[in-house]
């Protein structure tokens, strides 16, 4: 009798080796803490618009399959995004899975993804395991501004098939020079991304260029508004592009709870826009906060994040203290060599950006 092959055997001879060399996505447990790791709005409901979405939800029929078109969602977001009518929209079990759907439609080992950097990790990991090649183009190593001619050159060298633009970029919360953007549009030669996750926190946005440059596609997501957990993201672009996506994406991936939940939250978005503004002025305070600690270097940002460098080989263990002090933010020494030393932080309430700093001014005295 032959020996039977073990998992790991097996696993080498049939997985794809970019995929046996991956990392999976890493989210660390976060119960009791105070969570400023990952772009959340810090606001929930209040109680009389929780009681009124609890009610709408009690119409929905879980025991039946959810509109495959999500048509009542989508007009709600054309009218808040201020979609143009002649462009086509496509929803996303969050941004996640349309990065996906563009790397399974346009994806294969001759082509290539190209984004400047450092910028959203996932772009690098749908990249690999839809088959692409992955390039970028290092941003401004002082200010994170975008090179314009290294782009244009990359462009020229690799002939993307997507080129993401993160406008705010995560994780360094600026937005690129509009004329830098503009030319690297014209240049590419396959598709534009335009990741507008962070628009709500800036209020610019490239969804009215999509007329004139059918290859320009402007990706979204509720998340950042301050519906996270409904994981729902939406594409705006040409309708020819849309239907090439739409073969690739799964029937029913918007599932009945988020549709309805979206639907009433964009009905209501108004309140959603007063908790903006909110985490936008504490943002500021933050930022005035943070930029007084001479022991810090501080980024301005345009998103509900701020990036900053601690001193010399002191993140991981400044990290490691705001932990233990039940605070929660993002490192990101070693993600990129451009962030070396540098933590994130997620603009809270105000009581809870209180709480961080009182931890970061502990963990810098230790």
């Amino acid at each position: 009798m032959s020996r039977a092959e073990a998992p790991a055997e097996r696993i080498a001879r049939l997985v794809r080796p970019a995929v046996q060399a991956m990392e999976a996505y890493h989210v660390p447990p976060a119960a009791g803490m105070v969570k400023l790791d990952a772009m959340e709005n810090p606001y929930p409901w209040p109680g009389e618009l929780r009681d009124a979405w609890l009610q709408a939800l009690s119409g929905v029929s879980v025991n039946r399959y959810p509109d495959p078109t999500a048509a009542a969602v989508k007009e709600r977001l054309r009218r808040e995004a201020a979609v143009p009518d002649e462009a086509g929209l496509l929803l996303g079990n969050g941004s996640d899975e349309l990065i996906q759907l563009l790397g399974l439609a346009l994806g294969g080992e001759a082509r290539t993804v190209l984004t400047p950097a450092p910028g959203f990790a996932m772009y690098r990991l749908i990249a690999g395991f839809t088959g692409m090649g992955y390039a970028e183009v290092l941003l401004g190593e002082n200010d994170f501004a975008l090179d314009t001619e290294a782009m244009l050159a990359a462009i020229d060298r690799y002939r993307p098939a997507i080129v993401y633009l993160a406008y705010p970029n995560n994780p360094t919360g600026n937005t690129f020079d509009d004329a830098g953007m503009e030319a690297v549009i014209r240049a590419v030669p396959g598709i534009v991304v335009v990741d507008e996750a962070y628009e709500p926190f800036c209020g610019r946005t490239w969804m009215s260029a999509l007329a004139q440059h059918p290859h320009l596609l402007v990706m979204r997501t509720v998340s950042k508004m301050g519906l996270a957990g409904l994981r729902l993201g939406y594409l705006a672009g040409h309708p020819d592009w849309l239907a090439q996506l739409e073969k690739c994406r799964l029937p029913y991936n918007i599932n009945a709870l988020t549709q309805a939940s979206a639907a009433f939250a964009l009905d209501h978005a108004g309140h959603l826009r007063q908790q903006t503004e909110a985490v936008r002025r504490e943002r500021e305070r933050l930022h005035q906060a943070l930029d007084q600690r001479p022991e810090l270097a501080v980024w301005p940002s345009e998103a509900n994040f701020i990036l900053f460098r601690t001193p010399p080989g002191g993140a991981g263990a400044i990290h490691g203290r705001l932990r233990d002090d039940g605070v929660l933010v993002k490192c990101l020494d070693g993600a990129h060599r451009l962030l070396a030393d540098c933590l994130r932080v997620t603009v809270g309430t105000p009581e809870e950006n209180d709480r961080f700093l009182r931890a970061l001014d502990a963990a810098l005295r230790a």
